[in-house]
Order: C-alpha cells, then structure tokens, then sequence
C-alpha cells in the first residue's frame, strides 16, 4: 500500500473517513452524515472509500459555532480535560504518556487551505483541534500513522453541515489532499534515488559513483506542494 493508501494488487487508492456519532447536545452528527454521503458519493473509479464511525485516514468531526470547513494542522499531547459522553477522560489528560507535546501532519495544511480557497471552498486553516475526542483521535493517528493522517473540522448546523451541501466540498479537499499525497510521495523518491548515487568525473574521465546519505527530515515538517 502506497504513502496514499494505494493497494498495489487492485490500483485502488483507499481512503479512510471517520466520523463521530451523538454526544452532547448534537444529537445527529454532521460529521457521521457526511462521512456515509462521502462513501455514498464516492471519489470516483480509481478511489475506494472505507468509512469508520469512531491508509490515507481523512478523520472527520464537528466544530460547534463553526460557519466554514476547518483543516487542523496540529494536535496537542496534553490538556484534555473534558469528559466524553461516558464521563471518561484522558489519563493524566494526556493522549499518550511521554509522547511528543504537539504532533503535525505530514500535508501543509495552510497551502491546501490557499489552494482550495482558489477553487472557491469555504475552508480555514487552524492549529487548534480543540482538545477534546477530535483533538484526541487526530493525535493518536499521527502518531501511529507516522503523520499521514488529516483533520476536517465540518460545522454542527447551517447549510454547511446539510449532506448535500457538504459532501461535494470534501469529495473535492480529500481529492485534493490524494493529489499532494501523491505528488509528495513522488518528489520524495526522485530526492531520495537523486542522493544515493551521484556522478563526478574523475581525473581518468570515468564516472565515479558517490554514496551519500539520505537527508534526514524535520519530524516537524510537512510540505507545501501547491
């Protein structure tokens, strides 16, 4: 399976959308909603859809008060003190003991956010997931999908959060995203087979091959593509 979830035996690319069910208040959740239309709509012939009410994982939650679609760029270790709809809370209010304070993912979400504002979408950026189960979950697939994992914060009510209104948005930014995933993945092989092996012409006129190690990257970085 590729950086994009693609599967090599069916040349499929498989994307995983979640969503949360009922709890507060929000009684029906947008972003469970969008998360079936989205698998009902599809991607189109060469993109399969698995959708999870709780490899690329395209997680999907809302942001009460929230009037535009919210690309989260970063989730944060610590400071998770509100309990769920179970009364549960975080041990220590953390997500993973002795895991790093902030994780990011591994897609430059600013960039995608500009891009998709040229298509005419309604998106921010943010680095603020809100510490509670959005926060948390997004944290928890960065950290054991090696930051290949997104957060789309959708609205809890208005015309943005009906299906119909919302799906082709995310049909759109998950595309998108495939394509940056994509492009990513390519660029990083050209670098990578580029400094294993590079030439210099020796005082015979023979071509030498140089060794060199491959740059090792930020853990930080993520990468603007666009």
């Amino acid at each position: 399976m590729s950086l994009s979830g693609k599967d090599s035996s069916s040349q499929k690319e498989l994307v995983v959308v979640t969503g949360f069910g009922p709890f507060r208040q929000h009684l029906v959740n947008a972003s469970w909603e969008a998360a079936k239309g989205l698998k009902r709509a599809g991607l189109g012939e060469g993109t399969d859809i698995d959708i999870a009410e709780i490899p690329v994982a395209v997680h999907l939650g809302i942001a009460p008060g929230a009037r535009c679609i919210i690309l989260e760029q970063t989730a944060k270790n610590h400071g998770y003190k509100d309990r769920d709809v179970c009364g549960s809370c975080p041990a220590n209010n953390c997500c993973i003991e002795g895991g790093a304070e902030w994780l990011d993912s591994i897609i430059d979400m600013r960039s995608l956010a500009k891009h998709l504002k040229g298509l005419s979408l309604d998106v921010i950026y943010s680095r603020d997931a809100g510490r509670y189960l959005c926060e948390f979950v997004y944290y928890c697939s960065l950290q054991y999908g090696q930051r290949r994992a997104v957060f789309v914060h959708v609205p809890a009510s208005g015309s943005l959060a009906r299906s119909d209104t919302l799906v082709p948005q995310l049909q759109i930014i998950v595309q998108t995203l495939l394509h940056q995933l994509d492009t990513q993945h390519l660029r990083e092989n050209q670098t990578a087979r580029a400094e294993e092996c590079t030439t210099s012409w020796d005082s015979s006129g023979a071509i030498n091959n140089v060794h060199k190690e491959t740059r090792s990257q930020d853990p930080h970085e993520s990468h603007s593509l666009f």
